[in-house]
């Protein structure tokens, strides 16, 4: 793809390495259309188990390139309504992928960029990375992205991080819940390695059941509806093939099949 560099190893592990070095990572609608896709691919292929969202050169992503912005404050508000809705399909497509999604981080990630990161299911970032919500620096606001900022770190904050638009390291990021681990740069590859063998020893389609069921629950009261819920899940899964093989693994003391060799 002509934003992208794609590669996947034996183990189905996935990589999607934003390509625009040059502006930081920023995307434009070509990357827009490229992430969709490629999340659309490697989610349906069934030798992929994990994907991991990174950024060559300085910076995962510097958020929305500018010429874009440019093009889309002179563009008609119909032009506007449906390259906004190519972004929240991305981010959407991103956040529903049935595979484990992992976000490594370093440089910056701002504005469009904070969303990428959290709309991966895990997020590892640099203890040098820099975060910020900065939509309202040129007059607009983190629309798209709102929901995903809202869920990762509740409404007070997100309220502070999108008013004041300002940077905020990454140790701060850690304490919020933008990222779940911060690590020495020299140190990133490894956390995301050994993150990535923790993804690689879960059932395949547990885990994207996990997914599937975690984006059905809300905080808040735990309702009959819930517990129907729950209940049916997990007694779905249990008479399944994959349950099947994993508890006679187990109880085998063998790796399960889906663990790829050492």
């Amino acid at each position: 793809m002509e934003t992208l560099q794609i590669s996947t190893d034996a183990r189905g592990v996935a990589r999607v390495r934003m390509n625009r070095p040059e502006v930081f990572n920023a995307f434009n609608e070509a990357m827009i259309a490229d992430l969709t896709e490629a999340f659309r691919q490697l989610g349906e292929d069934p030798a992929v188990r994990v994907i991991v969202l990174s950024g060559n050169g300085k910076a995962f992503s510097a958020g929305a390139d500018i010429q874009w912005m440019k093009r889309a404050a002179e563009a008609s508000q119909g032009w506007n309504v449906e390259d906004a809705r190519r972004f929240a399909t991305m981010l959407d497509g991103l956040a529903r992928c049935p595979k484990p999604t992992l976000a490594q981080v370093h440089g910056v990630a701002l504005g469009g960029g904070v969303g990428l990161t959290l709309a991966c299911d895990i997020a590892i970032a640099t203890r040098g990375a820099q975060f910020a919500v900065s939509e309202a620096r040129f007059g607009i606001l983190p629309a798209v992205i709102g929901p995903y900022v809202v869920n990762a770190v509740g409404p007070r904050q997100a309220r502070r991080l999108a008013l004041t638009a300002s940077r905020i390291e990454a140790p701060e990021a850690l304490q919020l819940g933008l990222v779940q681990q911060v690590v020495d740069a020299e140190g990133l590859d490894d956390a995301v390695q050994t993150c990535i063998t923790e993804l690689l020893a879960g059932g395949p389609q547990a885990q994207a059941e996990i997914k599937r069921l975690m984006a059905q629950l809300a905080v808040g009261p735990i309702t009959p509806q819930v517990l129907e819920l729950t209940a049916q899940t997990i007694a779905r899964i249990r008479t399944g093939d994959e349950a099947r093989v994993g508890f006679a693994a187990f109880l085998a003391k063998q790796p399960a099949p889906w663990i790829p060799p050492a």
